[in-house]
Parts: C-alpha cells; structure tokens; sequence
C-alpha cells in the first residue's frame, strides 16, 4: 500500500494528490497536522535517503526561525525542529513497499509508482 505523509492545503501536496489520482493509484494518507510526525520513520527516512533532504529549509516554517536555530543545522537538530513543527518536513513524502519519494517530481513518480 501507499501511503502520503504531508499537509493537505500544501500546493505541492495538491500537485502529489491530483497525479496519484490521475495514474490510479490508491493511498492512504497521513496528515501531520492532525497526526503528528513519527520520529521512528523520520529516523527509517533519514537513513535511506539522509536527513537533510527531509527537512524543507525553503519554507516559510523554517525561514522564519530566529538565525540562531537555522545555523549550524545538523541532524540531532534538524529531527528537533521536524517533531516540533511538522511543517517544516519536506513535502509530499510518499511510502510504497520499498520505494521512498521525497519531494514532487512527476517523472519520478511515474518511474517508481505503479
């Protein structure tokens, strides 16, 4: 099964939505404002594809932290802000089998999702 792990009124989560739905493929989805974020798979995520591409750092969740939480980010921290503001997790992420996505990417979709 698939599942998406994301905010529903994320543009980028609309774009992940319509194409799912579009190329048929059934999900189940894990709304981290309702939800929560769950240290355990970010901690499975981090060590398949590294932490910092689970931390959004282009959002406006993480640019409007005081400079002092934004420098020096490392992983202990970055896992910090992630629990702490859900936001601030890169959106969509999408769990199939083994399959990991991280991001929007269309082509990439249709390479791994079938």
């Amino acid at each position: 099964m698939t599942t998406v792990y994301g905010i529903r009124n994320c543009d980028t989560m609309k774009k992940a939505f319509a194409w799912l739905v579009g190329h048929g493929i059934a999900y189940d989805f894990h709304d981290y404002k309702k939800l929560g974020a769950d240290e355990t798979l970010l901690k499975k995520w981090a060590a398949q594809d590294g932490w910092e591409k689970l931390i959004n750092t282009r959002g406006p969740s993480f640019r409007k932290l005081p400079p002092e939480k934004r420098a020096n980010l490392n992983e202990k921290r970055a896992f910090a802000l992630m629990l702490e503001n859900p936001s601030m997790i890169r959106r969509p992420i999408i769990a199939s089998g083994r399959t990991l996505l991280i991001g929007f990417d269309a082509d990439e979709f249709a390479k791994k999702l079938k």
